[in-house]
């Protein structure tokens, strides 16, 4: 995991964004690959594809598997695990001892290029971000392949949208949206219209792509990571 120190930021939530704090924590340096949460569904029997309850995952639960234990021939070990639900992603974390990140870590961490902890205002930066959700099939690449950030992370962009915590607890509702043909409706642009500039768009298809989920929602460009609190040791533990 890499260790993240918190700070105060905007996000880019539109023009009534205010200040929001973010403490340390530590995050996986790579999203979750199929071969780990292979490992996960063997231990944990309830969620595998076979087994999985329909409240806490829809039907496409899995859906790039061939078996509870197998793969598609078409998949490959090392790339990102998809096709999961939130609860999903979520009782993996917690099974690590660790959680889903919030939105706001999420984005405060995302937000970091190879250099800058905050390079939203680089135009190269943001290049990069609206070539990769115009790229086809970036789910099926391997996990580690494009750049880490300033943190010493990787794949925040350039191969799958990832669950967060509060996804719903977003600005953006998707009210308008329809359940069916989920992947190419929740990836519109729609949600944009208020932006002020170019800086904001990219932030503003996450959001609203995360205000069109659903808990139960598995998808072939969803991942997911895991974060872990920093333990702050009181003067007792600390003699």
């Amino acid at each position: 995991m890499a260790f993240i120190e918190g700070s105060r930021y905007i996000p880019l939530y539109g023009r009534d964004s205010t200040v929001v704090e973010v403490k340390d924590f530590e995050m996986d340096i790579y999203p979750v690959s199929n071969s780990q949460y292979l490992e996960f569904v063997k231990k944990f029997p309830k969620w595998q594809k076979s087994k999985v309850i329909r409240l806490f995952a829809d039907k496409s639960y899995l859906a790039n598997w061939e078996t509870d234990f197998k793969l598609k021939d078409s998949e490959k070990s090392n790339s990102p695990i998809t096709y999961v639900s939130w609860f999903a992603a979520k009782a993996y974390c917690e099974c690590q001892g660790k959680r889903l990140p919030t939105v706001d870590e999420w984005e405060y961490v995302a937000m970091a290029d190879q250099t800058t902890k905050d390079a939203r205002v680089k135009e190269t930066y943001n290049q990069q971000i609206l070539a990769w959700y115009e790229a086809t099939r970036s789910n099926e690449n391997n996990i580690g392949q494009t750049p880490k950030n300033v943190w010493g992370v990787y794949d925040l962009h350039g191969l799958v949208w990832e669950w967060t915590l509060d996804f719903n607890s977003v600005l953006i509702s998707g009210e308008s949206r329809k359940d069916t043909d989920k992947d190419n409706n929740l990836f519109c642009g729609s949600a944009s219209v208020n932006t002020t500039d170019l800086m904001n768009y990219a932030a503003f298809m996450r959001y609203a792509i995360r205000g069109s989920l659903k808990a139960k929602y598995s998808m072939k460009n969803l991942g997911f990571r895991c974060v872990k609190d920093i333990k702050i040791e009181s003067k007792e533990e600390s003699k």
